[in-house]
């Protein structure tokens, strides 16, 4: 049998969230122990919940991640947040590259790799997003695209501890659409062939998500796809039940 990494679910919480919302997440945490025998769950809100999230999460089974980071530790950015700062709040991640943010925050290729490198600068796991248009896909650009994004994304020297890629088509992002499982299939097949290409043996070992409307309905299909090592969540993992509904699908 094919070597296969410990797969990892992930919720990305958006712009979402308010004080009130922790004790949402302390049933997720609560919740996690009877999932995480064989995945790991993490969640990434908001920046102002980071360090209640962190703290409710201490004891448990869940990690915690950030949405975004700035390229540069410090300095005159109002509003932006260091990876030193996600560190210092205890987060353990950051997801850089959403195809939110390239979209509306014209966030290039190249500026992408040096925020995972910036994650990296201060020990945080990059996840790095990639993903096409709805366009790109009827016309059969999806591996061109993705490829382009990867090549142009990730930093050299990547590892399966400080790396894991998430394929997210983007047209199906919040619309309830959702690939067939043999679109995903040939997708990640592409992405991990990518990946051992550049990186060698440690590709092998590199997480490879999926996101795009995952819900409890459908997680069981889309994660036993060959190189689906999790997923990334958008609105399921808002709620308790859901997030961990997911979870279960590798119970």
């Amino acid at each position: 049998m094919a070597y296969r990494p410990r797969p990892l679910v992930a919720g990305n919480w958006k712009m979402n969230g308010l004080k009130a919302s922790v004790a949402e997440f302390d049933k997720m945490a609560k919740g996690a122990a009877a999932v995480t025998g064989k995945t790991d769950l993490m969640i990434c809100p908001p920046a102002t919940l980071l360090g209640a999230f962190v703290a409710t999460a201490a004891g448990s089974k869940i990690e915690i991640g950030a949405q975004d980071c700035h390229t540069q530790s410090s300095g005159a950015f109002t509003g932006d947040i260091a990876a030193e700062m996600i560190a210092d709040q205890g987060a353990t991640a950051v997801i850089v590259g959403h195809s939110e943010r390239r979209q509306l925050h014209k966030e290039t290729d190249a500026l992408i790799r040096t925020k995972a490198e910036a994650g990296w600068r201060a020990k945080l796991k990059a996840i790095v997003c990639a993903g096409e248009h709805r366009g790109e896909r009827e016309t059969g650009e999806t591996l061109r695209v993705v490829g382009h994004q990867l090549d142009g994304s990730l930093p050299d020297k990547a590892t399966a501890a400080n790396l894991i890629v998430a394929y997210e088509p983007v047209w199906a992002i919040g619309t309830g659409l959702t690939p067939t499982a043999a679109d995903v299939a040939e997708v990640h097949a592409f992405i991990r062939r990518r990946l051992k290409e550049r990186y060698g043996a440690e590709g092998d070992g590199i997480r490879i998500l999926y996101g795009g409307s995952v819900k409890p309905s459908n997680a069981k299909e889309l994660l036993a796809v060959a190189n689906v090592d999790g997923a990334l969540v958008g609105g399921a993992s808002l709620k308790a039940d859901d997030f961990l509904g997911i979870g279960s699908a590798y119970a």
